[in-house]
């Protein structure tokens, strides 16, 4: 039960802010607060004690679910619902986002916001992975310039950069970033740097958890990581993204963030939440690639063996005996199965074509070879990882300087090596293992990738379902959790996010609506096309047709298509009248594109954008900004990929429809994301208009169109007319 003194504190917090701005009180707004509140007053005992012990030990923590429409004010909600009680139960609040944007507006604007206008005390931080800070070590190896060294850091080839080829420029930058350092100007986070950071530019002087020496880093006590770190250890509200607290949980919990038994996690756009688990828990390897990395990686090993400078050098050379034949068996039965893959895909043309393996299940012959190369991964790994533990030693303990700088120069190359073995372990485990019964299987495939003047093979395999996953390393274990979007549920319930994320029982559900008046803002309109999208020739053909008709100069526009292909065509098909003033996705970077598309509209021009999946969420385009949204068709997932297609084989097997079970209910939510572009303020107005008439002519379609925010319909309307040899 929520204790009276919380819930003074919020309703005192949400009533100071309210006058401080002079705002209105929002009922969907209150209404979040209340409900998250109540879920999370579930967490009644105080870490360490034995209601906690006994709670965490059976179904984890409470876990809310709540769809909160556009303009609800959700982030000011799940502030006040749940740090107030956090902070009262001695909880960490981990508020985790999908996308960088949102981190920083909520870092940067709301939290300030909030903490300047509640009354609330709280601290807050931003948290980040390895990868966006620089490591001082690597910037040092860099601007040394000893030759010896770099030539040995070069040996690894694509795992650790070379220093020992950086540009005249590139150099000049790094002792920029060094000058800037020295004076306090910057604290080697890559997002705070004046300007753009090119990629290559970046990763020689990053590091990944496997190539980082952590206390034994002669640049440990300076270490822009482990201090940004140390202050997530110490503020009440940590603000991350999805993919580190992924991280975070693969690592074991509370590696980098706080425990999840200390931890209430606030997931926004929490509809991405299960997809991003299952790339975070999947695995590939490029098998021709792999037997390059062995035969670099066993001289490598060898050079290492001979470096006497490493006082500690006879423990590393037993342990490279040991392991050196490994390399060659590996590269035989790698080989062997190579042997085995191609005919596969012998068939197969063009360099995106895959095989999915039915239900998951691989050939008894693969199988076995996956078995076989499984465990030698494995002793290579545990060979690798040996020999990391005596460089790491090495790096304290050496007699000389130039022991330890030796031991610190080759700890990432072998840190690295033990990170690839490791996951090609991880790859060949999955394949080697078959699926517990009564879960649903992973999916399992084969694909081909064009490199150069060959022909590469990817395994790969990734679980259909996050809900084995999150249970495990996450519901659990937390002490509470917060799932939150403006769209969640699909067809009105919220069964799809349920099985996919392994929602626990007790997981509360809310549906808020929108404060919008969604009937006086927008219509929905509907053409007679005379053709089913499937025809695609006659589809392309009647969009192309309506266009000119639909599209009004005068207004901004977002047309979304479910294919390139289409859009192309479509684009391809429209007059020059048309055609310049299209900024189509493919011709410019996202941000650039919406960029121009601001500027045409601030100038009194006219702008229509022509856009894929990656527009039809995200895109924040208000008032004058889009009038007229556009959608190509119902968007139907791509049926040909492997994890969807393996997920739709289950169903199945277990007596279901995949079409009305998944299909279906995930066109319905993402129709209605697409949709929900138009409306992004209490005072936006304009158009939709969906070219597929499935959503009136057939009966799944009914049901998605019932799903859709109650805009004014105008089905077939008689204005809009077809060229008579258009659709048939």
């Amino acid at each position: 039960m929520l204790p009276d003194q919380i819930k003074e504190e919020i309703q005192q917090a949400y009533k100071q802010i309210l006058a401080s701005k002079s705002l209105r009180p929002r009922y969907g707004q209150r209404l979040m607060i209340a409900e998250i509140a109540r879920a999370l007053a579930q967490i009644d005992a105080q870490p360490g004690s034995d209601d906690s012990e006994a709670a965490g030990d059976t179904d984890g923590g409470p876990v809310c679910v709540i769809e909160a429409g556009t303009g609800t004010g959700k982030t000011l909600a799940y502030v006040l619902g749940a740090l107030p009680l956090a902070r009262h139960l001695g909880k960490k609040v981990v508020l985790a986002t999908a996308t960088v944007a949102l981190q920083e507006q909520v870092t940067l604007r709301d939290l300030p916001d909030i903490a300047k206008h509640s009354g609330l005390s709280f601290t807050y931080t931003l948290a980040k992975g390895r990868g966006r800070y620089l490591c001082l070590s690597r910037l040092d190896q860099i601007l040394q310039g000893n030759d010896s060294e770099n030539a040995m850091l070069a040996l690894f080839g694509d795992d650790v950069s070379d220093p020992g080829l950086a540009t005249p420029d590139d150099k000049a930058l790094y002792e920029s970033m060094l000058d800037k350092i020295s004076r306090g100007e910057w604290h080697g986070d890559r997002d705070d740097w004046d300007g753009v950071l090119r990629d290559t530019e970046w990763s020689p002087v990053t590091v990944e958890a496997g190539q980082c020496a952590g206390p034994k880093c002669s640049n440990y006590s300076r270490c822009f990581f482990y201090q940004a770190r140390e202050q997530v250890e110490k503020v009440d509200c940590v603000v991350a993204n999805h993919d580190l607290v992924l991280v975070d949980l693969a690592l074991g919990g509370g590696a980098i963030l706080p425990a999840p038994e200390d931890t209430i996690y606030i997931f926004d756009e929490a509809h991405h939440l299960p997809a991003k688990t299952n790339q975070h828990f999947s695995s590939s390897t490029r098998v021709r690639a792999t037997l390059q990395w062995l035969d670099a990686s066993a001289k490598t090993l060898a050079k290492l063996a001979g470096d006497t400078v490493i006082e500690d050098n006879g423990v590393i050379s037993r342990e490279q005996a040991d392991i050196k034949p490994l390399f060659r068996q590996l590269s035989e039965t790698l080989g062997s199965t190579l042997l085995l893959l191609e005919p596969l895909l012998q068939a197969a043309d063009g360099a995106e074509e895959s095989i999915t393996f039915e239900l998951g299940v691989v050939p008894a012959e693969l199988r076995e070879q996956a078995v076989q190369l499984a465990s030698r991964f494995y002793r290579l790994t545990r060979g690798l990882k040996e020999i990391c533990t005596v460089l790491r030693r090495q790096m304290e303990e050496a007699g000389s300087a130039q022991g330890r700088q030796h031991a610190e120069q080759w700890f990432p190359l072998l840190g690295s090596m033990a990170n690839r073995a490791e996951a090609g372990e991880k790859l060949w485990q999955a394949f080697a293992n078959p699926d517990a019964a009564g879960q649903a299987p992973s999916a399992r495939w084969l694909s081909q990738v064009e490199q150069g003047d060959t022909r590469e093979l990817v395994l790969s395999c990734s679980p259909v379902l996050a809900a084995h996953t999150l249970t495990e390393h996450l519901w659990q274990r937390c002490a509470g959790a917060v799932l939150t979007s403006a769209t969640l549920s699909a067809l009105e319930k919220f069964d799809v996010l349920a099985m996919r994320a392994g929602l626990p029982a007790h997981t509360v559900y809310h549906r808020i609506s929108s404060p919008f008046d969604y009937a006086r803002a927008a219509r929905l309109i509907i053409p007679r096309l005379n053709c089913d999208p499937s025809d695609t020739r006659a589809h392309t053909a009647a969009i192309i047709a309506l266009l000119p008709q639909l599209l009004d100069r005068q207004e901004a526009s977002l047309m979304l298509f479910s294919s390139r292909r289409q859009m192309l065509d479509v684009l391809e098909g429209m007059s020059d009248e048309w055609r310049h003033i299209i900024l189509c996705q493919d011709d410019y970077q996202k941000a650039q594109l919406l960029n121009f598309h601001r500027q045409r509209i601030d100038k009194g021009e006219p702008s229509v954008i022509f856009g894929l999946a990656s527009f039809a969420e995200g895109v924040d385009l208000p008032g004058k900004y889009c009038e007229h949204v556009l959608i190509a068709k119902i968007p139907f997932a791509v049926p040909n990929d492997p994890i969807e297609a393996t997920l739709a084989q289950w169903l199945e097997q277990q007596g279901k429809n995949p079409f009305m079970t998944l299909s279906v209910p995930e066109a319905a939510f993402r129709l209605v994301q697409a949709s929900g572009r138009l409306l992004r303020s209490e005072s936006d107005t304009g158009r939709i208009t969906l070219f597929d008439e499935r959503v009136i002519s057939k009966f799944y379609g009914k049901s998605i169109l019932a799903s859709l925010p109650p805009f004014t319909r105008e089905i077939y309307p008689a204005h809009l007319s077809l060229p008579a040899a258009t659709g048939g």
